[in-house]
């Protein structure tokens, strides 16, 4: 039986203020394509379907429309919420989307109640057990942990340990002869990053070792990491990686969707399938002519433009005259004068909220990493609105 694998579609995502629906839609219109080309029997989509968790109109139907062209190949349609996703939304809309054949879970759910979807593959016949595990913040963690491992909260370790007890409860879905799948949206230790993630819902204490998934699953497949890698582990561990580039950070990443092959008694075949339908990020350095004459060879592209040579009047329009997909200019270091306050520090302006946290805890000598940790988990919830 054959399964694709996709996830982090972030729908609704803008750069610097650029707005890119039409070339999301083009991203999705061609993995459904795929998906009627090679007439898998389910698709996972491992989470982050959205860029954040209000999303427009557009966004929501461009996802919605998705989805629904994906159930109409006759593939089984699976997908579950990830960080930047609302997850009460989800569950709100769940009933609404199984009745059109979709199975989309918000929240960790018991075996029993949503946690494993069991359906036979239509290509074989066989039973396929797909456990779902949506975005688990740490807040919530103790919590999933208690209803659905039963495991009392003064007795659960980490963030890593309760994601095992969830695991393990989830696990116990599987049955003999099936193929069995997880699918996660989470950080496995040793995950390189895409560069597009939020780093306080990536790193820190919200990370679990590639053994957490055990021997049991045939595969497993994994969203939130926007790199297309796998990790080592006793079973097959994959993210499939963002269909696009998502920010500046990820210019270099391949974008992909996986299909998968697997057996009840073979170990999982995978096989990276290119996207071409997004638009290139790319990051270019010269000075003004340079950059000008260089005006064809950069095309439809996405431009983040370091200009080779000190700043004046009328520079940035003539970037942008020339290059109109230039959407952040700066001056190359090199070049820049410097920006300082009266302090002799950097301004305030320049500096993100981190940084300006940093600098607050070494004045005052506070040297535990772990309350920058907690700075920046917390910073990202409310700017998130998570």
């Amino acid at each position: 039986m054959k399964f694709l694998h996709t996830s982090d579609w972030h729908i609704g995502k803008t750069l610097k203020g650029r707005n890119r629906l039409d070339e999301q839609r083009a991203v999705l219109g061609e993995i459904v394509r795929i998906a009627r080309d090679e007439q898998f029997d389910a698709i996972l989509v491992a989470g982050d379907l959205y860029e954040t968790s209000a999303p427009s109109a557009a966004a929501q139907e461009l996802v919605v429309r998705a989805l629904m062209a994906l159930r109409e190949t006759g593939a089984e349609v699976i997908a579950i919420a990830g960080n930047h996703d609302h997850a009460a939304t989800f569950e709100a809309y769940r009933p609404l989307l199984k009745a059109a054949g979709i199975q989309l879970t918000g929240d960790p759910r018991p075996v029993h109640d949503g946690g494993v979807h069991s359906f036979d593959a239509r290509s074989t016949g066989e039973r396929v057990n797909v456990a779902v595990l949506p975005f688990l913040s740490q807040r919530y963690a103790v919590r999933a942990a208690e209803l659905l491992a039963g495991t009392p909260a003064d007795n659960v370790g980490q963030y890593d340990q309760r994601v095992r007890d969830i695991l393990d409860h989830l696990k116990s879905g599987f049955t003999d002869g099936a193929v069995n799948l997880v699918m996660a949206h989470l950080t496995v230790t040793g995950g390189a990053m895409g560069g597009g993630e939020r780093a306080a819902q990536s790193i820190f204490e919200y990370h679990v070792p590639a053994t957490a998934f055990g021997a049991e699953p045939h595969y497993v497949a994994l969203g939130h990491l926007h790199r297309r890698q796998s990790l080592p582990a006793a079973c097959p561990v994959h993210y499939s990686g963002s269909p696009f580039a998502v920010d500046f950070g990820e210019q270099d990443n391949t974008s992909v969707v996986l299909s998968v092959e697997v057996t009840p008694t073979t170990p999982a075949k995978i096989t990276d399938l290119p996207l071409t339908a997004g638009r290139k990020l790319r990051t270019v350095h010269g000075t003004v002519a340079e950059l000008v004459g260089r005006a064809d060879e950069f095309g439809e592209d996405y431009l983040r433009v370091y200009v080779r040579e000190a700043t004046r009047a009328g520079l940035r329009e003539e970037i942008q005259e020339a290059l109109p997909n230039a959407l952040e200019i700066r001056i190359d270091p090199e070049f820049a004068a410097p920006v300082t306050t009266s302090g002799g520090d950097r301004a305030v302006a320049d500096r993100s909220p981190g940084e300006l946290f940093a600098s607050y805890c070494a004045e005052r000598t506070v040297e535990d990493k772990r309350v920058q940790a907690l700075f920046a988990r917390l910073h990202d919830e409310e700017t998130s609105g998570v």
